[in-house]
């Protein structure tokens, strides 16, 4: 991971960007992707979960109420004039008796709805059958006479208690074969996949589930007679799991006996009721076993549901069977598939919008940078006039103006070396042309006036030219003693300054001379301008040469500012010399402070002025600018600082700097 950042970072910045922005985008769409998908799932389950409890409670209220309705038949018979009054009769077999209670038998059978399986059986006291009718497709059939239903634990039950009592019961193949029941009861057990290897109820295949109510039938002075029992077997009936099915639109319902499939509505590959098949062993241990009702996903047949099932109980509390509800997980998990396929797609579509939105934004970021490299180039060849575009007021636009000032700075410290360099090359050279020129300057001048005071005044002419030759030598000892002084500009012999008087001094000393008639002298300095430590002998040249520069460029008069301030930073003073002249083009400006660069007339300058004011403004640590406008006046503003590092103490408090 750590080699594939590195190279990354070596890529191209627009690259790195681009890359950078849709994997963050990816991995977010990713694990929001993710985390949704989850939810959703985690959802759809509790959807499921909650529809087949749904289903549960509706097939249950189904059942239940069946249950009532055969309970209610039940205690209608029990109760009715005609039973009570001919069962004595009947169970004595007196056939006008027992055609009396049929034909209310038969009345409550044929009145039920269409489609409806029922047997009704009446019993004496002592539990024999005395005359029974059972209803199958449609058809009645007579019950066999003299059975014992007796030894059947619910009528028993009922019997000896004397109370109604109806529940979910499991009746042995004999007596379904007396209401001619046992054919239909009769499944054959299929072998199925994850069923436990043993049946839970041995009776599983011969034996019918029967939803029972047994009702005692009692004389008017409460003596037993006899019972009623109605009830209606599951076995290969699928009347009321259909119902189930198509009223409370469940997918699947199912009625076990043990863990047989007796009724249901489950269908294999050939559309076929998978009647005789088992429940899975989880099932089993969970709710036959167990007594538990079971919830979740089960493999039913051959294929997995979401699914309910809970226990039947029989009239003693024991479990005899299972009521089922399901639906099955593909259609749950078609759903989800279709979500998931739905937000992997506005996954990519968003992966893709990053991509096309990272681009151009990449790209944006990077120009700027991108301009800064090709400029920093650019800076590098010598070319400082090159700047780039601020972009915004951001990062990017505060690193533009940073580089712009950075130009700026380098562009000024790179001209005040080279006029540095300059300043020491010319010092070197005219320290050694001083030197040397400075002797026979002297002994030429020497001999020349007393050649001038030896020539007779009638040779005017040899006169006239040594008076030029003396002339032109003092010029060039000038130029040599202005040599020597630009040479010298190494030592600073530093005092406490106040530069105020310095100037007021020169202002009063200057408005005596001839040069600086006409021109009106102002002084604006400000009184609480701190001293510094300073030369004030080099400072007072600095200032003579800059006053004698603004009187020269007004020859015709006009105004000369001395003024002080303080700043431009913490513990820095400002000079300036102002005047009104005529300016120096901008062609020069540049060139001002080079050595023996002058635009005055051959012999009235030396070039050197300038270069001496900008060696002893340096070596003040100080800062010299310049602002002109060609016929409107100079101003040169000097910055200096109000303490100096001290490099070897002297006497008198004195400080030589070099």
């Amino acid at each position: 991971m750590t080699k594939l950042l590195a190279r990354l970072v070596s890529w191209r910045l627009q690259y790195v960007l681009v890359i950078g922005f849709v994997i963050t985008t990816a991995v977010t769409i990713v694990v929001g992707t993710l985390m949704t998908y989850r939810v959703i799932n985690n959802y759809l389950e509790s959807a499921a979960d909650a529809r087949v409890g749904r289903d549960m409670d509706l097939a249950n209220a189904f059942f239940n109420t069946k249950m009532h309705d055969i309970s209610a038949m039940a205690g209608r018979l029990a109760t009715g004039r005609l039973v009570r009054h001919n069962l004595a009769d009947a169970s004595e077999g007196n056939d006008r008796a027992s055609q009396a209670i049929l034909d209310e038998i038969e009345t409550e059978i044929t009145n039920l709805p269409h489609g409806t399986q029922r047997f009704a059986m009446i019993t004496d006291s002592l539990g024999q059958g005395v005359i029974g009718q059972t209803r199958l497709d449609e058809h009645l059939r007579l019950a066999q006479r003299g059975t014992d239903w007796s030894t059947l634990p619910i009528v028993a039950d009922v019997l000896s208690t004397r109370r109604a009592q109806d529940a979910t019961e499991v009746v042995p193949a004999p007596m379904l074969s007396w209401l001619g029941l046992a054919e239909q009861a009769r499944i054959p057990l299929i072998e199925t996949e994850k069923a436990a290897p043993e049946p839970f109820d041995p009776r599983e295949g011969t034996a019918g589930l029967v939803l029972m109510a047994v009702a005692p039938v009692l004389s008017e002075d409460g003596q037993l007679l006899g019972s009623v029992i109605v009830g209606h077997l599951f076995n290969d009936d699928f009347i009321l799991v259909d119902r189930i099915k198509e009223v409370a639109g469940v997918d699947t319902v199912t009625i076990f006996f043990g863990d047989l499939r007796v009724s249901t509505n489950v269908l294999n590959e050939q559309g076929e009721r998978v009647i005789g098949t088992r429940v899975s062993q989880e099932v089993f241990d969970t709710t036959l076993v167990g007594e538990e009702p079971f919830a979740g996903p089960a493999y039913v047949f051959n294929q997995w549901y979401n699914t309910r099932y809970d226990p039947l109980f029989d009239h003693l509390g024991q479990v005899v069977g299972m009521l089922y509800v399901g639906a099955k997980q593909a259609a749950f998990q078609q759903l989800l598939d279709s979500f998931r396929n739905q937000v992997f797609l506005v996954a990519a579509a968003t992966a893709l919008l990053a991509i096309l939105l990272a681009i151009p934004l990449a790209w944006s970021i990077a120009r700027p940078l991108t301009e800064m490299a090709e400029a920093t180039k650019k800076v590098a060849e010598g070319d400082w006039s090159v700047r780039v575009p601020v972009f915004g007021r951001g990062e990017i636009g505060v690193l533009a103006e940073s580089f712009n000032t950075m130009v700026e700075t380098l562009e000024e410290t790179h001209d005040q070396l080279v006029q540095k360099e300059k300043l020491a090359s010319v010092g070197q050279l005219a320290a050694g042309v001083a030197h040397e020129i400075n002797n026979p300057l002297g002994s030429i001048l020497l001999y020349a006036d007393i050649l001038r005071k030896e020539t007779p005044d009638e040779a005017q002419q040899q006169q006239e030219d040594l008076d030029m030759i003396i002339r032109e030598t003092t010029r060039c000892k000038t130029i040599v003693n202005d040599l020597l002084n630009f040479s010298r500009q190494n030592e600073v012999l530093v005092r406490e300054t106040d530069l105020n008087t310095l100037l007021e001094e020169l202002a009063e000393e200057i408005s005596k001379r001839d040069l600086f008639e006409g021109v009106e002298i102002i002084q604006d300095l400000n009184p609480d301008l701190p001293t510094i430590q300073a030369d004030p002998l080099q400072l007072r040249q600095v200032f003579l040469n800059l006053v004698n520069n603004a009187a020269e460029a007004m020859p015709t008069g006009g105004r000369l500012t001395l003024g002080t301030r303080k700043g431009p930073e913490p513990g820095m003073v400002t000079a300036y010399v102002k005047d009104t002249g005529v300016g120096i083009g901008a062609e020069h400006m540049k060139k001002i402070f080079t050595p023996f660069f002058t635009t005055k007339p051959i012999g009235k300058g030396t070039g050197l002025g300038l270069a001496i004011i900008y060696g002893i403004v340096k070596m003040h640590r100080g800062q010299i600018s310049v602002d002109s406008e060609v016929g409107k006046g100079t101003t040169f503003i000097i910055s200096l600082r109000q303490t100096l590092p001290s490099r070897a103490d002297g006497a008198n408090g004195t400080v030589f700097l070099r």
